[in-house]
């Protein structure tokens, strides 16, 4: 491979890690080069591999940033998060239900004031690039504003992100209401502003069924219909409680993610968040029509929810990646996530690797997505997201990995020992957004 002198080409030499596919279910799926280069043109990724086989093919003169002793990755990828929650986080409750009437819908009522929305969507965007996320799939609020300011913000830092207005208008304080049509009406508005603009993408947003009639579930699955390249994202089987609530508002569904079906919800890019107390018909379905399951390990033992059944979810080879769900998850780090996934996971007896941890925060996210020609990945052309980890960010940290004998092992330690401070950098579109 030749590379021509261009303004805009950049190297960085380190280890790098990606994948081509699923580790624990296609073979050679991971992608490491312990003595790397990572080439990048106008914001995409041009090549990656051994810093021997491409070095002779640069330019003279190309500068390289060496990175040695660090790990350049594709950016996390967080498939479900609530900005508008963001200064509730730790909230204390006793489940779902209480959390969501003493703290969540409380904090919303503040995002039909554009100018308030925008303070906290800087904030949290930040907070996504400190801890390596470079792409999220995010709840805004009932209000219109919420979602002009999340995009505005995100749109001005040039980020691949996902956002739409939530739709509520039952089982809700009356300030976080819409009407069936008004808020379908007004997702329709914001989707044709933003779905595409740059590299926003509008999700329609259910809240969950219980704070949606009949009617508006109808006029949504319409909405979808009209617009299938958009994305979809609700909750669905996150708590017992909740899942008898749904039982007695829509006693006609088989159940709770069939009442999704029956209005035309359930495809590919449609994300639904926890999906634990499932039943096996219920994963199949998912795996039938493409819609992904978004595993929220923090916010799941916060609330005292449940925990993900990774077996059953394998059997049924149904799509999933990792999630944060802040504010109810306590934490934006995705390393962290992860540590909590993999513990959620050993107490149904099932054994992450850190390669699959890794593999479903970055190209398992973008799978579910349904944008892996885009993100997850460091295929000639994906959009040049990507982060520097770094195995000595603590004393603890680096102490461990000077003793990890293989790969699976330093990927191990991160995710578990990980957090924002191994982030050391990371990047979108080619543009430093973050140093540590």
């Amino acid at each position: 491979m030749n590379f021509s002198p261009v303004p805009d080409l950049q190297a960085y030499r380190a280890a790098i890690l990606y994948f081509a596919g699923d580790p624990t279910h296609e073979a050679d799926a991971v992608r490491w080069h312990e003595d790397g280069l990572l080439l990048v043109e106008n914001g995409l990724v041009r090549a990656a591999g051994d810093f021997e086989q491409l070095f002779d093919s640069l330019p003279e003169g190309l500068a390289i940033e060496d990175m040695r002793g660090k790990i350049i990755m594709p950016g996390f990828i967080d498939t479900h998060v609530h900005y508008p929650q963001t200064d509730i986080i730790g909230s204390p409750a006793d489940g779902l239900l209480p959390w969501l009437n003493n703290y969540t819908f409380p904090a919303e009522r503040h995002f039909d004031d554009l100018a308030y929305s925008a303070e906290v969507a800087d904030f949290f965007l930040k907070e996504l690039l400190r801890n390596g996320t470079t792409t999220a799939a995010v709840y805004c609020t009932v209000h219109p504003e919420s979602v002009d300011a999340f995009f505005t913000r995100s749109a001005a830092r040039n980020l691949r992100m996902i956002a739409g207005k939530c739709l509520m208008d039952r089982n809700a304080p009356p300030y976080l209401m819409d009407s069936a049509e008004q808020g379908v009406l007004d997702s329709e508005q914001l989707l044709q502003r933003w779905h595409g603009n740059g590299r926003q993408s509008y999700a329609i947003t259910v809240r969950f069924a219980p704070t949606s009639t009949p009617l508006q579930m109808q006029l949504a699955g319409e909405l979808a219909a009209r617009y299938p390249d958009a994305f979809i994202q609700t909750h669905v089987a996150e708590n017992q409680a909740e899942v008898a609530w749904v039982k007695s508002l829509y006693p006609d569904s088989r159940s709770y993610l069939d009442v999704y079906d029956r209005y035309g919800l359930l495809r590919k890019r449609a994300l639904y968040a926890h999906c634990i107390w499932l039943d096996d018909a219920d994963r199949l379905r998912m795996a039938q029509t493409g819609a992904a399951a978004t595993i929220c390990p923090t916010s799941n033992l916060f609330l005292g929810s449940g925990m993900f059944d990774f077996r059953a979810a394998d059997a049924a080879r149904m799509p999933m990646a990792l999630a944060t769900d802040v504010g109810g998850g306590t934490s934006f780090s995705m390393l962290q996530t992860m540590n909590e996934g993999y513990k959620a996971a050993c107490m149904n007896g099932v054994h992450l690797s850190g390669a699959r941890m890794f593999y479903m925060a970055t190209l398992g996210g973008a799978r579910a997505l349904q944008m892996e020609d885009k993100i997850g990945s460091f295929r000639d052309g994906c959009e040049a997201d990507f982060i520097v980890l770094d195995p000595q960010a603590t004393p603890l940290l680096a102490r461990r990995s000077a003793s990890c004998a293989t790969l699976e092992e330093r990927l191990f330690a991160l995710a578990i020992m990980g957090d924002d401070r191994a982030v050391a950098a990371t990047y979108s579109a080619g543009k430093c957004v973050h140093n540590r």
